[in-house]
């Protein structure tokens, strides 16, 4: 087993070059940073409709916008405040309202929620003593392991950004008028003269990370894995692919299909990813208020696993694993290293991602050159997620850190990893080694897919 500061791998910090490294100054400012960008972006979701909406649940898949809320300002009591500061609790009474694992999301709207005006006064009061302590906080590499590098305050803003993209599910989900605006995101310059697909080398690569000071225990520890030579779509599988498969008779044939899959669409007499419609021979769909022609060069998203390994095996190919996604987005062949996003070590720009809520849609598939990895394939980070054939299932070494209920929990074969973020991430939880996963069943989410075949 290797480490990141094996010579195949990057020797950066975790943080781009003249970032100023592990400096507690540098890691002081980065962790407030990511924590002003996170509540600010909480305030657009909340502040963009009105109570009845916040306390309403749009979905029984999703919690009421209002439980988000006061959990995103409970969980960062319980670990920048009590944790981190020692300080006694504000509001110990809600912690189990709270807690994720004691009430499931359909029996939220029934509990003694905060109020909106109570849940943006806890949050608020929350914050303001989180950033005490932030100020105060030693952040050196011989700190207590919650405190070192900054790594609590990186975990809680890359928690609030994650039920910031839940709560953008919800605002997806919810029927009521637009509340939520963004410009188009940028057109692709040379798609056109794209390959369809990119020829990824056989040979080990350095999977996971070591060295990435925020990077949650499920991404740890680098380790080798065996690659063998394969080929890899260019960009996310498109929405005309995608019709192209429905309008095979895609959904009516279940030879595409796993049998739990083939269940679910007879089942639920699905005939098209979430959100769309056929009318007057044109498919439509529904984005986040609005109705639209679906675009054709625009990745496919709200597809379930089940419906992106039908669409692979219809195909003739296969989705790609995990270690062969990460492979393709981190492995420069040229130097043997394994890199923090599939472009550098730097972090995302605008000219190289779509990520933060930025445009509220993918962008077109071939866009971000700058984005591209050393394989080829672009359009890796962001976008949409991307989901892999792997079962989520700890990396040789794991140890669960700093609660076991993270990632533990859902090890093993019931859920499936996705890969790269999409447009509704934040980059301070989106990088090469990130890992999502989720139920195969699973919809709702900004999920999309690119698929491989053995070379």
């Amino acid at each position: 087993m290797t480490d990141d500061r094996d010579p195949s791998v990057s020797t950066t910090d975790g943080f781009p070059s003249g970032s100023g490294g592990h400096d507690p100054e540098v890691l002081r400012q980065r962790a407030l940073d990511a924590l002003l960008t996170a509540r600010a972006r909480t305030a657009t979701l909340t502040d963009s409709v009105d109570d009845g909406e916040l306390t309403a649940q749009h979905s029984p898949l999703m919690s009421p916008l209002v439980w988000d809320l006061a959990h995103i300002g409970n969980q960062e009591e319980q670990w920048l405040l009590r944790a981190v500061g020692g300080r006694e609790a504000l509001r110990p009474e809600i912690d189990g309202l709270y807690d994720a694992f004691e009430h499931p999301r359909a029996a939220r709207p029934s509990l003694p929620l905060l109020a909106p005006a109570e849940a943006r006064t806890y949050a608020s009061d929350v914050r303001g003593r989180a950033l005490d302590i932030l100020e105060g906080a030693p952040l050196h590499e011989g700190g207590r392991p919650l405190e070192r590098a900054g790594f609590a305050f990186g975990m809680i803003a890359q928690h609030e950004q994650q039920h910031d993209e839940t709560m953008l599910i919800t605002h997806q989900l919810r029927t009521g008028p637009v509340a939520l605006t963004a410009p188009a995101p940028p057109a692709p310059t040379d798609a056109d003269a794209l390959p369809a697909e990119v020829l990824v080398p056989g040979g080990p690569f350095t999977m996971g990370t070591s060295a990435e000071p925020w990077a949650l225990d499920n991404e740890r520890p680098a380790h080798r894995r065996e690659v063998a030579a394969f080929h890899l779509d260019t960009a996310p599988v498109t929405c005309g692919a995608y019709r192209r498969f429905i309008e095979d008779g895609g959904y009516t044939d279940p030879r595409w299909w796993a049998p739990e899959g083939w269940d679910l669409v007879r089942e639920h007499d699905l005939a098209a990813p979430l959100f769309w419609h056929r009318d007057a021979g044109q498919w439509l769909r529904r984005r986040f208020g609005v109705t639209e022609p679906v675009p054709d060069d625009e990745p496919v998203l709200h597809v379930s696993w089940y419906e992106a390994d039908a669409y692979a095996r219809w195909a003739g190919r296969r989705l790609p694993t995990e270690a062969e996604w990460e492979k393709a987005a981190r492995h420069d062949p040229a130097t043997g290293r394994s890199l923090r996003y599939p472009w550098g070590d730097t972090d995302p720009t605008p000219e190289q991602a779509n990520l933060g809520q930025r445009h509220l849609r993918p962008a077109r598939a071939g866009a971000y050159p700058a984005g591209r990895a050393p394989s080829g394939a672009g359009q890796l980070i962001g976008d949409v997620w991307e989901w892999t054939s792997s079962d989520f299932l700890p990396y040789p070494g794991f140890v669960a850190f700093p609660y076991r209920e993270y990632s533990d929990v859902f090890f093993g074969p019931g859920h499936k990893v996705l890969r790269g973020g999409s447009f509704a991430v934040d980059q301070v939880a989106c990088r090469g080694t990130f890992r999502n996963w989720d139920l195969p069943v699973r919809r709702q989410i900004f999920s999309g897919f690119r698929t491989a075949r053995d070379a």
